[in-house]
């Protein structure tokens, strides 16, 4: 056994008392210790301790990752020499390793190489000098491998191969390392235009497994479009083409320009500052910006709350911008290699557009390289050609470069030029792929120079669950969803909305009201105004008719109602339709809101959409159009509507049952008004029948169906009716939630003869209706039963595990009563953070406080609730005494907070 020689590394001696400083006093340290593996465990803790420290002083995070692997090194060395090898065998750094990169809790991987023709006398070594690393607390990946087992993998995958182009030797054979990257070089084995290909497929994979997005909620720093592993492919396949070792040898050569290069390492550091100090509060590797982190880090690197954003939001804004300009600079970089070295001869004929650009492979190009600066209309031109013409598929990497290079041009005087307003709106107008070309212009920066308020929300975050995508990426999807609305797909999923989009008159109208709905998100106050002032001064800008203006100001004001109206007010209520009828005006105006609307829903959040929400934005849409073509001047009569829904449903008994008038009315007759607004003649048929075969009407009756909703949407709906007691709703709520459904709706309705009408609309945790199979419906049935039977002594809310995202978000909750001048109930607004057994808890707060429920609208938005219910006292009336008021609104917060 030998002790290494004194290694050649910048190891400071700063603190003498910490081992792993002094290479002299490990040495003696190991000489002297009844276990080594105790010092080799001290000096691992003392370097953890050591580099944390550093970081949290502010030392750049380079120096600290790269002196990690140096002092890894350092220890791998001591440990190796514990042994006595053969000269058959190396030591090899792979991976983030080999590139002398380790954050804190990184893998250490390595390779044990071994000759082709080695003996047994290190085998026995390998697995006590593994022991032995994992014994130090070292998180080790490692392999044993021939040389030719190496090569032969190599060939075949070419991760296998990249580990080896970043390897370098650590301890043993020298020469074995360089015979293997010697039988590895492209010459061999995956030649350079393999590789890159290679590495293109690999990247889309990966992108693919992110939604091929930059903007996730939580993103993977690492893996993530525009994360490490992006910056890492820029280097593996530098290094493959031009056999450099690192990317600053590549200066000059024209692979990058130097603003390009500048991006790339201001990226890779803060990027490698992330990682560090997630992996550094998360105590273990973690790859995922979790929301738990999040907060902590933005406080780490010095964000405030301040101008009414949150801290959390300014870190995360600054994270996402960083990691546009790295997945664009990905993109151009590797395709201006594959362009200009990998295949710069196989190019096909040129096709000339104008004197400016020209098609070659069905990418646009420029003609020569001073288009932009001696036209700077031409930014913008080259994405109408491109969104006029299906053929081009995309830009040329040296365009987007010159792209990039010039859109300093791009100011007041430009924006102001006829012509390029001009331009803009034939984008707008353009019939194919408008949304790519917008999101080409976002990325090359292009877009947010041209709008000015644009470039404010780029990468701006709210820290929800509800808006899982930053402002800009969300208003890029909601006219993404306006495009779908045109398409035949879209008209099988959209079915309502699809033929009202394409019925619009100026679709460009409805793509500048997404544009410009939330646009000034962030800024405080009510963006919904704010963007007004914006949408007006675009509208100016580009010449548009006063008329065209004041419809796109009008959606941008309102873009929030139609959502608002039906999901919180009760749409069989005449007036609620009325006054929504007179808000909007005329039919014009609600075709454009109904589907600036289901796009923003949609460009949201996809899991907020559900059958549910659609059918109620349809049914809003609908009955609106009725009261507009009826005439505002005409309002619906309410007895009207009772009579019309009772004649419909008489009229279907007596087709389809034996039932006897007399018998249907004096059931109808203790039913109340509200009963006959609020259901639809066929369910009011379907719960006659049921009711008047009863056998024991004093039992409670409990019925499931699918409901069909507006449109092809289903629903489950569950009606009991059941002696009145005033703990109903509590316990159904209880059983339902116990079944992991969600309630949508409910509607509560007592009779005369003193019992209880409720129907339920329920979707299960998909957002769907509840597969009724035979097996299904008992199930729910006797649950509910269950719960019904024990009356005022049902059991404890269920306690179900609050999932690990909503933990993150717990603003207090907030409630709101105020008394509905046109009717007879209190509406109660109670917004909280969504938990489970949320609407069972409130139930019982009722129950606690003999209120009754009589309708309840149901809504979660990502992690919050925003829930409306109209309420009354035991006798119908509405509550009128503020001290209730107060102490009902207190109890609700107090008891919702406590849960955790």
């Amino acid at each position: 056994m030998t002790q290494p020689e004194i290694l050649a590394t910048p190891l400071l001696d700063t603190n003498p008392a910490v081992l792993f400083l002094n290479q002299r006093k490990f040495r003696q340290a190991l000489a002297n210790a009844d276990s080594i593996v105790e010092v080799f465990k001290t000096a691992v803790r003392s370097t953890n301790a050591h580099l944390d420290m550093r970081f949290d002083e502010g030392e750049n995070v380079r120096n600290l990752i790269h002196e990690r692997a140096i002092l890894v090194d350092c220890l791998l060395n001591f440990a190796w020499h514990q042994f006595d090898w053969s000269d058959q065998i190396s030591l090899i750094a792979v991976g983030g390793y080999g590139r002398g990169e380790l954050h804190p809790y990184s893998d250490i991987d390595v390779l044990l190489l071994r000759a082709n023709d080695a003996g047994t006398v290190d085998v026995n070594h390998i697995q006590a000098f593994l022991t032995l690393l994992w014994d130090m607390g070292l998180r080790i990946g490692h392999s044993v491998r021939t040389l030719d087992e190496c090569t032969r993998l190599a060939a075949a995958d070419v991760t296998v191969l990249t580990g080896i182009m970043e390897s370098r030797p650590v301890a043993g054979s020298v020469p074995l390392l360089r015979a293997l990257q010697l039988a590895t070089e492209p010459e061999c084995m995956w030649s350079k235009e393999a590789f890159l290909t290679a590495k293109f497929a690999e990247q889309k994979s990966r992108h693919n497994k992110y939604n091929d997005t930059e903007y996730k909620l939580e993103p993977n720093v690492k893996n993530g479009p525009g994360g490490l592993r992006d910056i890492q492919t820029i280097h593996w396949v530098a290094k493959r083409v031009f056999n450099v070792s690192n990317l600053e040898a590549l200066s000059g050569k024209g692979f990058f320009t130097e603003a390009e290069y500048a991006t790339l390492i201001h990226g890779e550091d803060f990027l490698w500052k992330v990682r560090y100090g997630l992996h550094k509060v998360a105590g273990r590797p973690e790859e995922r910006l979790l929301f738990e982190w999040q907060k902590e880090l933005a406080a780490q690197f010095g964000f405030e709350d301040k101008n009414g954003q949150m801290a959390i939001e300014q870190f995360m804004h600054e994270y996402y911008r960083i990691v546009l300009s790295l997945r664009e600079l990905n993109d151009v970089l590797l395709q201006f290699l594959d362009e200009a070295i990998i295949n710069p001869k196989a190019r096909g004929p040129v096709k000339t557009i104008n004197e400016r650009f020209q098609i070659r492979d069905s990418f646009i190009e420029v003609t020569h390289h001073k288009v932009f600066e001696e036209n700077p209309s031409a930014l913008l031109e080259i994405f109408v050609l491109a969104a006029k013409d299906k053929a081009i598929t995309g830009i040329r990497a040296t365009t987007i470069r010159l792209l990039r290079e010039n859109r300093h041009l791009i100011d007041d005087r430009f924006r102001q030029n006829p012509m390029n307003t001009r331009l803009f709106l034939a984008l707008l107008e353009s019939p194919h792929r408008l949304v790519s070309q917008l999101r080409r212009m976002k990325r090359y920066g292009i877009l947010g120079r041209y709008l000015p308020e644009f470039d404010r929300i780029i990468g701006q975050m709210q820290h929800d669950l509800f808006h899982i995508y930053t402002v800009d990426d969300h208003t890029l999807n909601v006219i993404e969803f306006m495009r779908r609305f045109l398409l035949p797909d879209g008209e099988e999923q959209f079915p309502v909305v699809a033929r009202v989009a394409q019925q619009l008159p100026k679709k460009h109208l409805l793509y500048i009201a997404g544009l410009y709905h939330d646009i000034a998100k962030g800024r405080g106050g009510d963006h919904s105004k704010l963007g007004v002032l914006d949408a007006t001064a675009f509208g100016e800008r580009h010449r548009l008719p006063k008329r065209d203006i004041r419809l796109i100001v009008w959606l941008v004001e309102q873009h929030l109602i139609m959502s608002y109206t039906s999901q919180k007010k009760d749409l069989s209520d005449p007036q609620v339709i009325y006054d929504f009828a007179q808000l909007v005006g005329d039919q014009t105006h609600l075709d454009y809101l109904y589907a600036l609307t289901v796009a923003d829903m949609n460009g949201t959040n996809p899991d907020i959409w559900n059958n549910w929400r659609a059918s109620l934005l349809q049914q809003l849409y609908r009955e609106t159009t009725r009261a507009l073509r009826r005439g505002l001047e005409n309002p619906i009569d309410r007895e009207a509507c009772i009579s019309e829904t009772q004649e419909a449903a008489m009229g279907q008994l007596r087709d389809s049952s034996n039932l006897s008038e007399q018998a249907i009315w004096e059931l109808w007759q203790t039913a109340g008004d509200d009963y006959f607004l609020r259901e639809t003649a066929e369910d009011i048929v379907w719960h006659t029948n049921a009711i008047l075969a009863q056998d024991n009407p004093e039992q409670p009756l409990v019925l499931l169906t699918d409901h069909v909703l507006t449109g092809k949407y289903k629903v489950t709906q569950i009606f009991i009716r059941a002696l009145s007691r005033h703990s109903i709703f509590a316990a159904v709520t209880s059983a339902v939630d116990q079944l992991n459904l969600n309630i949508q709706d409910a509607r509560i309705y007592t009779t005369v003869s003193g019992y209880a009408m409720d129907t339920f609309y329920v979707l299960d945790q998909n957002g769907t209706s509840v597969t009724l199979e035979p097996g299904k419906i008992r199930l729910i049935t006797d649950a509910i039963l269950a719960e019904l039977n024990l009356a005022d002594h049902y059991r404890d809310i269920i306690k179900r595990r609050t999932p690990r995202q909503l933990k993150h978000f717990n603003a207090p909750t907030r409630t709101n009563i105020s008394n509905d001048l046109s009717n007879t109930y209190t509406i109660l607004e109670v917004i909280s953070p969504d938990r489970p057994g949320f609407l069972a808890l409130l139930a019982r707060i009722f129950v606690e406080h003999d209120i009754a429920l009589v309708t309840a609208k149901i809504t979660t938005l990502g992690e919050r609730v925003e829930d409306v219910f109209y309420i009354t006292d035991q006798q119908g009336r509405r509550l009128e005494d503020s001290t209730l008021c107060e102490q009902l609104q207190q109890n609700i917060e107090s008891q919702l907070d406590a849960v955790s």
